[in-house]
């Protein structure tokens, strides 16, 4: 069953039952103008196995759809291989590893149990870094205050040394400071953070080499990035930490650079979530939702068993030392390893671009209404497949190249988060010619209007939605395309003057039953 929560409020679009006799011409039924978009189950089968059974466990364990659990996952491999491997897919075009992933659904369903059981991993294999540099941090911060120390009395020597003595003095203390200066005390490995503010989340990926994950079952980033708590919206981490575009911070307080930022963020959120960011200024102007990968699932809520089977302690076992491994493997990593495609997998891919680009179109494509986040869908399938690679082959997975079935395996997943985001930028109101077209049907609805000018109808529509009555052209086409709608000519009453501006004729079913 949908969510109540994310589809309340649009106007219904079924089909009326029936033709009025009382029309002076017939009236089609109409054509609804986008049902609720259908949202396939997540293919938890294009995982490998050891990944694939521990996600269906959970799902069934907890009674929560398994999109949940699936794309969380991708997190999880995202957070353990982002920031320390590229896929290279032709040329010059590479692809880090990173991932934005997003997941709605209502309350109640055990969204925090199932991000605990996904991600307890990740913070073991953070513990276990933790421990394994703990000697050399420590060493580091012994060494790096004895230089300081021999500079600091290098240079008291130097200030009070005889004249022909000061200048020898001044050079071995210049050499003992330059010397202390350029050694660092690594920070301590983080993976995880949880809802930190932007310049937070700099810092962090600052000290960690470029790499860090953001994973929460909650949505308050979002109120972050859009400045709910700062009084200014600041994306810029966020939109190049998903790209890997060189990011500097020069300011009063710090400077921090990061060459390449690889920045992960695994959400799940109420829906209500999606529908407020998608009125935030700017988030969609710069790109920020064009990032997000985003599932929308069934709430399983009234429809769930009470007794279940748990997960399979096998299962859990392997799934747990396969992520630490992973996340482990890659830490020591600083110039990224290198995914390779195998050229079967290159045309899988090639192939698949060809069936994007022409559903890109502003005008008749399928997803031109989307295209900022479709023109990434390439780009993210590949990162995908990448994982794919990676929780298959371990952290040596540089060493095979990415086979055709992997690839369309990664292809398949495409497909499953372009449905589901046609159905969630629905809501945000990406398509403002349908978005207007359901605000007309609701101003007929509540108006019950016969006959109804262009102008009438125009005075009460929201001016924020449609500034101008050229505005709504677009959607009163659409409407009569749909058979909503007809837009006639009116006889004129005299023999002199301008002809009267065309009028509309409203379904009558649709006015006598307010549907």
């Amino acid at each position: 069953m949908d969510s109540p929560d994310l589809w309340a409020g649009l106007p219904t679009l079924e089909e009326p039952p029936g033709v009025d006799d009382a029309a002076p011409d017939v009236w089609e039924e109409p054509i609804p103008l986008t049902g609720r978009r259908e949202r396939p189950p997540f293919p938890a089968h294009v995982f490998p196995a050891w990944l694939g059974e521990f996600v269906t466990a959970v799902a069934e364990e907890t009674q929560t759809p398994v999109d949940l659990a699936g794309s969380i996952a991708l997190a999880v491999l995202a957070t353990a291989a982002g920031g320390r491997s590229v896929v290279h897919v032709r040329g010059n075009w590479r692809e880090p590893t990173n991932l934005y992933t997003v997941v709605a659904l209502p309350p109640a369903n055990r969204k925090s149990a199932v991000f605990t059981l996904l991600t307890n991993p990740l913070y073991e294999a953070e513990k276990q870094l933790k421990t394994a540099m703990q000697p050399v941090i420590v060493e580091a911060e012994l060494t790096a205050r004895l230089a300081k120390e021999a500079a600091d009395k290098a240079a008291a020597k130097a200030a009070s040394a005889d004249v022909d003595k000061r200048d020898e003095m001044v050079a071995a203390a210049v050499g003992l400071a330059q010397t202390a200066d350029t050694l660092t005390v690594p920070a301590e490995p983080v993976l995880l953070a949880d809802d930190s503010t932007p310049e937070t989340v700099t810092s962090l990926m600052a000290e960690q080499g470029g790499r860090l994950s953001v994973m929460s079952a909650e949505g308050g980033i979002f109120d972050i990035i859009a400045g709910r708590y700062s009084g200014a919206p600041n994306m810029e981490v966020f939109l190049k930490g998903h790209a890997g575009d060189r990011l500097r911070v020069n300011r009063q307080t710090r400077r921090e650079y990061i060459d390449a930022p690889a920045l992960t963020i695994g959400l799940a959120v109420q829906p209500d979530v999606l529908r407020d960011i998608g009125k935030v200024k700017g988030f969609e102007g710069r790109g920020l939702l064009a990032r997000f990968l985003y599932s929308l699932p069934v709430s399983t809520v009234g429809e769930r068993e009470i007794i279940t089977d748990p997960v399979p302690e096998q299962t859990a076992a392997t799934y747990t030392a396969r992520v630490i491994d992973l996340a482990l493997s890659l830490a020591e990593w600083t110039d990224p390893a290198v995914i390779q495609l195998a050229p079967e997998a290159d045309a899988a891919l090639i192939d698949y671009q060809k069936r994007i680009e022409p559903q890109l179109k502003a005008r008749g494509g399928k997803l031109g209404h989307i295209s900022n986040w479709a023109g990434k869908l390439a780009g993210a399938t590949a990162r995908m497949a990448a994982l794919l690679h990676l929780a298959e082959h371990g952290g040596n997975g540089y060493a095979h190249p990415v086979t055709e079935d992997t690839m369309r395996a990664a292809i398949e997943l495409g497909d499953y988060y372009t449905a589901h985001a046609l159905a969630v930028f629905d809501v945000m109101g990406a398509d403002p010619v349908l978005s207007r077209a359901r605000s007309v049907l609701e101003a007929l609805r509540d108006n019950r209007w016969e006959d109804v000018s262009r102008r009438d109808l125009f005075t009460v529509l929201s001016r924020s939605e449609v500034p101008t009555v050229a505005d709504l052209e677009p959607a009163l086409a659409l409407l009569e395309d749909h058979g909503y709608l007809r837009s006639y000519q009116p006889e004129r009453t005299g023999k002199r003057g301008r002809p009267p501006a065309p009028r509309l004729q409203v379904h009558p079913h649709f006015r006598q039953s307010g549907r």
